[in-house]
């Protein structure tokens, strides 16, 4: 009974003083007339009483005794269907640790599964592929016993030695752990995150440790030095640029470009070569434009980068970017909608059974981010999906991914002929570049297919009307587009250095605010530290605009209305939410300023009152 764990953990919360009895007893009236499609948690989440932060707190505080699967089913990482399957196929597989299984399956998300385990068992949840391994801490152990106990060592702590096991609960894995490495921090992880960190640590101790022919060289060193900076920096890009009397090199984080370092003129072409060597490009043209790739060897795995070379009048420009820096796969929970927009596109959108859905936006907005987060979340053991991406930036488990590759005639063109022959539930279109592209997409929908893609547009609006002007026809636009994601990045405020910035009468103006409002607005924004290298910004928050087609919208594409007409039948009919109006959202939320939501957001029409943006959005003011 998935129940008993929602009574549980609501009487915990009680307990811990999170929620009242009031609360409690207004809640337990509402999910007794829901109880078919609803858990007790999700209503209390949706009433604000408490958030998902607070119940995991108390499963770490407390450590009740509730079966891992009833929780998940709880907090919404799993359906009760999906529970009852992996319990059957548990039963017929002794052994076979649940967790693994629904790993195994695609039926939850690794991090849920392994964060709730953490919590209810009392120990850490790890990704050793987020940790970089140290060859001096990986001698203590014999890899022989790693793999058949199934840890592996990953730092010295004060405390002693983290290590991430399988089963953090395995009696003999704890002692072979122990005997080898002392005093022992259990954390927990898959089977298969062991496997592939045992994997790395082997590549590892095979190097031998004097092994410095290659790095003797100073371009070399200096160009792999440069690289691996970045990487540690998260940016998104390198740039080598050639100026008159230098090499100028900068990296680009959080959307903005950063100065790095400047190099002597004589160093510039040296450089430039090693970069060509390393991406496989031919160091003896320097007349035409080349592109290539690196796979860029860290502790942690590999860092897969495509390089541009761009012919400039003071010489070869190189830019580097850096396709698998930004950590591990994010969900839909992670990506940064509100409540209620989240809740559309779960239910409305990727539930869906076929259709096209595009995600929009400029180069450097978070699409592939978004896509990749959509796709994860269809991934299951009952959906055959299939890729066509250039590149592919995100290796996921069960699907099909096909990276283009033009050289050798892998087109996109040649790719989606041959795509619909693989009989696929779901295809991934990586962008909608021409209209053989789009022709494709709304062909599979209209034979029941259900499509992902990006496209570059300004908003949701346009692209629907980007879609009309490449000759496809209005009603076949109506009948397969689901929805339109439109989104952008804007920096986030260093949460060192934050102070309160109260809106002028003129700032709330070039918002589309009367002065009269001047006192519902006060904003945060940075006032420089070196945590932010004194930019007032750290990280970065994603803005979306999700519209979802209705009847009038289909309708006003059929009768190819202006986009202006189509965003005001949206925003009166669908419950459209602007750019403009989320990115106001955030940023009175403290999240980002207001100079980013001028400088990166569309101002299309007059923003909606807070008050009631907070509504649409099911968020608290």
């Amino acid at each position: 009974d998935t129940g008993q764990a929602g009574t549980v953990l609501a009487t915990l919360l009680s307990d811990a003083g999170l929620l009242t009895p009031e609360q409690l007893r207004h809640a337990q009236r509402i999910h007794g007339k829901l109880r078919a499609t609803r858990t007790l948690s999700s209503v209390l989440f949706e009433l604000h009483y408490v958030d998902e932060a607070a119940v995991r707190t108390v499963l770490r505080t407390q450590r009740p005794t509730l079966p891992l699967g009833e929780v998940l089913v709880e907090l919404g990482y799993l359906a009760a269907a999906q529970l009852k399957v992996a319990l059957a196929l548990q039963r017929e597989r002794p052994g076979t640790r649940l967790g693994e299984l629904l790993c195994e399956l695609n039926l939850a998300d690794r991090g849920a599964v392994f964060g709730v385990l953490a919590d209810l068992r009392g120990v850490l949840s790890i990704d050793p592929g987020q940790v970089d391994l140290d060859p001096s801490i990986l001698k203590l152990a014999p890899l022989r016993v790693c793999r058949t106990h199934h840890f592996v060592p990953l730092r010295r702590d004060d405390a002693g030695m983290l290590v991430a096991f399988a089963d953090p609960f395995d009696q003999a894995a704890v002692a072979a752990a122990r005997q080898c490495l002392g005093a022992v921090i259990a954390g927990v992880t898959t089977l298969k995150s062991v496997a592939t960190a045992l994997d790395r640590a082997e590549r590892l101790l095979a190097v031998p440790a004097g092994e410095t022919s290659v790095a003797e060289n100073p371009v070399v060193a200096a160009v792999n030095e440069i690289i691996q900076t970045a990487i540690d920096q998260q940016a998104s890009d390198i740039h080598f640029e050639p100026m008159r009397d230098r090499l100028r090199i900068r990296f680009r984080q959080d959307g903005a470009m950063i100065p790095f370092r400047d190099v002597p003129h004589e160093l510039a072409h040296a450089m430039i070569s090693r970069i060509k060597v390393l991406a496989g490009a031919d160091i003896a043209e320097r007349r035409r434009h080349q592109d290539g790739r690196i796979l860029f060897e860290i502790n942690r795995g590999s860092v897969d980068i495509r390089v541009s070379i761009y012919i400039s009048i003071h010489g070869e420009k190189a830019v580097l970017r850096l396709l698998n820096n930004r950590g591990t796969l994010m969900t839909i929970r992670d990506i940064g909608m509100a409540p209620r927009m989240l809740e559309y596109l779960g239910s409305d959108v990727l539930d869906a059974p076929s259709g096209v859905v595009i995600v929009s936006g400029p180069t450097g907005s978070g699409k592939t981010t978004t896509l990749y987060a959509a796709v994860n979340h269809l991934n299951n053991a009952d959906t055959s999906i299939i890729t066509a991406e250039d590149p592919v930036e995100y290796v996921i488990d069960g699907i099909a991914q096909c990276s283009i590759n033009p050289k050798i005639n892998l087109s996109y063109e040649e790719t989606l002929k041959h795509i619909m022959r693989q009989d696929p539930d779901v295809i991934v279109i990586g962008e909608i570049r021409d209209q053989f592209s789009a022709e494709v997409a709304i062909n599979a929908a209209l034979t029941g297919h259900k499509v992902l893609t990006t496209f570059h547009t300004e908003d949701s609006i346009g692209g629907l009307v980007r879609l009309m002007n490449m000759n496809i026809e209005a009603f076949l636009i109506s009948s397969t587009v689901i929805s339109v994601i439109a989104q952008r990045l804007l920096r986030r405020v260093c949460a060192n250095c934050r102070e309160e910035h109260v809106l002028t009468p003129h700032e709330l103006r070039r918002l589309g605010y009367s002065g009269a409002e001047v006192g519902q607005f006060r904003f945060l924004r940075g006032t420089g530290c070196p945590q932010c290298r004194h930019t007032g910004y750290r990280g970065r928050v994603a803005v979306f605009e999700l519209l979802v087609l209705n009847e009038r919208v289909r309708d006003a594409v059929i009768a190819r209305r202006t986009s202006y007409e189509i965003r005001r039948i949206c925003t009166e009919t669908s419950g459209l939410v602007t750019l403009l109006e989320d990115g106001i959202t955030k940023a009175a939320a403290g999240e980002t300023t207001f100079e980013e939501i001028i400088r990166e957001l569309p101002r299309l029409s007059p923003p909606r009152p807070l008050a009631e943006l907070h509504r649409l959005l099911g968020v608290r003011g």
